[in-house]
């Protein structure tokens, strides 16, 4: 996900996915959505880490499931076997309200 130029950026979102799995996928989607309907939250940045091509940094959270979201090693959202996109979306919308907090 990328920033929006021009506006502050609020706390990074650190988010572990990996690219074929359909529950990250949803979880960028959703992300996307949000985004179209609450603008400001593009200031939020997202580091994306791919768990397979970094597993030394996935080694230093604490999580079992993708997606999982954290702010600094605080872990916001973890996903579960059978998650609806409405939980998803519930998860990453206080996911942004709270690296919106300052």
């Amino acid at each position: 996900m990328k920033k929006q130029k021009g506006v502050k950026c609020m706390q990074k979102v650190t988010y572990f996915h990996l690219d074929t799995c359909p529950y990250c996928i949803q979880a960028d989607q959703v992300i996307e959505e949000l985004i179209r309907e609450h603008p400001e939250w593009a200031a939020v940045e997202f580091e994306k880490i791919n768990e397979y091509e970094h597993p030394e940094i996935a080694d230093k959270y604490d999580y079992y499931a993708n997606p999982s979201m954290f702010i600094g090693k605080e872990k916001l959202y973890e996903a579960h076997l059978r998650e609806t996109k409405e939980e998803c979306r519930q998860h990453v919308e206080e996911v942004f309200r709270r690296a919106m907090a300052t």
